[in-house]
C-alpha cells in the first residue's frame, strides 16, 4: 500500500512539474522577446509603433500597422472560408458518410495536416494566383497581381482544414449514440436530431477545434508570404497585397540582426503576434466557458 502511494505521489508530482515546465516555456518566450524589444521601445512610443503606417527602418521609422493589418485580414478570411465547409465536412463524416467513404477521406484529411506549408505556396502560386489574376479579376472588374489577401486567405483556409476537421470529427462521433437514439424515438429527424441534439452536445469541442485552426492560422508563415505580396501596406480590399507579421519576421530577420533597431523592431512584431495569438485564445476560452455553462449545465 504504502509502495503505491509512493508510485501516485511520485507520478503526481511528475505531471505537475510537466505542466509547470510547460507554462514556463511560454514565460520566458515572452521574457526574451520582452528584453529584445526595449530598445525600439525606449526609442518611439508604443501608439506611434502600433497605429503608424509609416515603414522605413533605414530612417528609423517603424509603423506596424500594416502588418497587424495584414495578420487580421487573411486570418480573417482564411477562417471565414474554412469554418462553414470543415463544421459541414466533420457532420457528414460523423453522422452520414458509410464506413468505406469514411475510410477513404480521412486519411486524405491526415495527408493534407502532413503536407509542408512550402508545398502549399507553391501551389498557391502556380494555381491561385493565376486563377485570381486572370479570372476572378476579370468577372469582378478589379486590377490585380493576383497576390493578394484573397489568395492568402484561400491557401491559408486549406491548410487549416485537416486540423478543423479532424478534430471536430471525433468530437461529434463522442457524443453519445443513446442521445440519437432518444431523439429520433421522440419524431425527430435525422437532421434535426444533428442540429439539435448532436451539435449542441459537441459545440465545446468544436470550438476548441476552431480555436487550434485560428492558431494554425495566425502563425502560419512560408505558404502566406509566398502568395501574398509582401507589400507594407494595410490591405482595404481582399484584391490587395498584404504583408502579415509572420511573413515579415521570416523575410527579415536573419538579415537585420546586425542592425541592432531593426532587430529590437522584428522581436517587437513577434511580440505582437504573440499578444495577438494570446488575447484571442483567452477571448476563446471566455466564449468556451460560456457556451459549456449554456448548453452543458443549463
Amino acid at each position: 500500500m504504502n509502495t503505491r502511494r509512493l508510485n501516485d505521489l511520485i507520478a503526481s508530482k511528475l505531471m505537475f512539474s510537466a505542466m509547470i515546465f510547460s507554462g514556463l516555456i511560454v514565460f520566458f518566450i515572452v521574457l526574451a522577446l520582452l528584453e529584445k524589444s526595449t530598445l525600439i521601445l525606449t526609442t518611439q512610443p508604443l501608439s506611434n509603433l502600433l497605429f503608424s503606417s509609416t515603414w522605413h527602418p533605414w530612417q528609423g521609422e517603424f509603423g506596424f500597422y500594416p502588418f497587424i493589418a495584414g495578420t487580421l485580414w487573411v486570418t480573417a478570411l482564411a477562417m471565414a472560408l474554412s469554418i462553414p465547409l470543415s463544421l459541414l465536412t466533420s457532420i457528414y463524416l460523423a453522422e452520414y458518410a458509410s464506413s468505406k467513404v469514411r475510410e477513404i477521406i480521412k486519411p486524405m484529411i491526415d495527408l493534407l495536416a502532413g503536407i509542408p506549408s512550402v508545398v502549399y505556396g507553391l501551389w498557391g502560386v502556380l494555381l491561385v494566383v493565376p486563377l485570381i489574376r486572370d479570372y476572378a479579376s476579370l468577372l469582378l472588374g478589379v486590377n490585380t497581381t493576383g497576390y493578394t489577401v484573397l489568395a492568402g486567405g484561400i491557401v491559408l483556409a486549406i491548410m487549416v482544414f485537416p486540423i478543423t476537421i479532424s478534430i471536430s470529427v471525433e468530437v461529434v462521433r463522442s457524443v453519445p449514440h443513446e442521445a440519437r437514439e432518444a431523439s429520433m424515438a421522440l419524431g425527430a429527424t435525422k437532421w434535426q436530431t444533428v442540429k439539435h441534439v448532436v451539435i449542441r452536445s459537441a459545440l465545446p469541442g468544436i470550438i476548441a477545434a476552431i480555436i487550434l485552426g485560428f492558431g494554425r492560422a495566425f502563425g502560419e508563415t512560408m505558404a502566406v508570404l509566398m502568395v501574398v505580396g509582401n507589400v507594407a501596406k494595410a490591405p482595404s480590399s481582399l484584391f490587395d497585397p498584404c504583408y502579415p507579421l509572420p511573413a515579415l519576421i521570416a523575410n527579415n530577420y536573419g538579415e537585420m540582426m546586425s542592425i541592432p533597431l531593426y532587430d529590437s523592431a522584428l522581436m517587437l512584431s513577434a511580440l505582437l503576434l504573440l499578444f495577438i495569438v494570446l488575447v484571442f485564445s483567452v477571448a476563446a476560452g471566455i466564449i468556451l466557458t460560456g457556451i459549456k455553462r449554456r448548453y452543458i449545465i443549463g
